[in-house]
């Protein structure tokens, strides 16, 4: 749950927003991974923790199961490569973390992420794509603008 911005830092690090810091902590067994990929709708990125895991093995058979009952074919192995393709970083203890280049370029990101809680995954965003999405993200885009300008007035102290 929550809200967060980051510009991209030294290093080309970001910063996983605190909202999100002790969440992805504890869903990841107390350990400081965050898991990130490509939304599989959406044009952004997501992440989560490795708890996450044990969701997904029963999203596949739900899903398999429904095509199935409906007379639709259904590829487990593109669904499984879909759903555990993510990639593991690493954050340290004050949210830093290194965007692994591929997902920079598939996430379209520029100079800085947004970081929407979205339930069981977080979506972050690149804020410019982010402003073109329509109407049912205005809270979204009020709350990227909002946590920008904050990020802009701690950088000029």
């Amino acid at each position: 749950m929550g809200q967060g911005f980051s510009p991209r830092g030294e290093k080309g690090r970001f910063v996983l927003p605190a909202d999100f810091r002790s969440d992805i902590y504890t869903a990841s067994a107390n350990q400081r991974v965050l898991c990130l990929d490509k939304h599989p709708r959406l044009p952004c990125l997501t992440g989560f923790g490795l708890s996450r895991l044990d969701e997904l093995a029963a999203e596949i058979d739900r899903e398999e199961e429904k095509k199935l009952r409906l007379g639709l074919d259904f590829d487990r192995d593109m669904a499984e490569a879909q759903a555990y393709g993510f990639t593991r970083v690493s954050f340290d203890e004050s949210g830093r973390f290194v965007l692994p280049e591929y997902l920079s370029e598939l996430g379209q990101v520029e100079d800085g992420l947004y970081f929407h809680g979205g339930g069981r995954q977080i979506t972050i965003w690149n804020p410019q794509i982010l402003f073109e999405q329509g109407d049912g993200w205005a809270s979204a885009k009020a709350g990227c603008r909002a946590k920008m300008a904050e990020a802009a007035k701690g950088k000029r102290k």
